[in-house]
């Protein structure tokens, strides 16, 4: 099966990709994303850690590896009705924090604003544009957050 676009020709501009390295340990560093993000004006409806849950069910000796689902609710209402509620589809976005080595974690995050648009489950029109421009703006904050502490 061929994929319908070629991933390698998207720029990780396309989806909004952001990184970040935090020298602390892994559950510093989740807490400071979280705090980062909280104070960008996210809440966090879901939270899990990968690596906890594979190193239990099938003994997969991962590093530390969490998951922030982030919400605004705000922009999340808009989202759904400008999406004819498909892009609850991708809900919460996530930031993820990983462990690349012992006292440096990894943050990521990806724009589900703009794969969204580009899968089509959203609209490419000036309202979802707004929509990935605002919470572009919320993330931009966030990830300025973590470098300010």
């Amino acid at each position: 099966m061929s994929l319908p676009i070629d991933p390698s020709r998207i720029d990780p501009e396309d989806i909004g990709e952001e990184t970040a390295t935090l020298h602390m340990d892994h559950a510093e560093a989740v807490e400071h994303v979280r705090e980062a993000f909280s104070d960008a004006g996210f809440g966090f409806p879901a939270e899990f850690s990968p690596s906890e849950l594979l190193n239990e069910k099938v003994d997969a000796d991962r590093d530390p590896y969490y998951v922030l689902g982030a919400c605004n609710p705000a922009m999340a209402d808009r989202a759904l009705d400008a999406s004819e509620k498909k892009i609850g589809g991708l809900f919460p976005c996530n930031v993820v924090v990983w462990q690349k080595e012992p006292g440096v974690q990894q943050v990521y995050h990806v724009s589900i604003m703009r794969i969204a648009r580009l899968v089509g489950l959203a609209p490419d029109d000036e309202d979802w544009a707004d929509i990935v421009a605002d919470t572009g703006e919320y993330v931009e904050e966030a990830m300025s957050n973590l470098e300010a502490e």
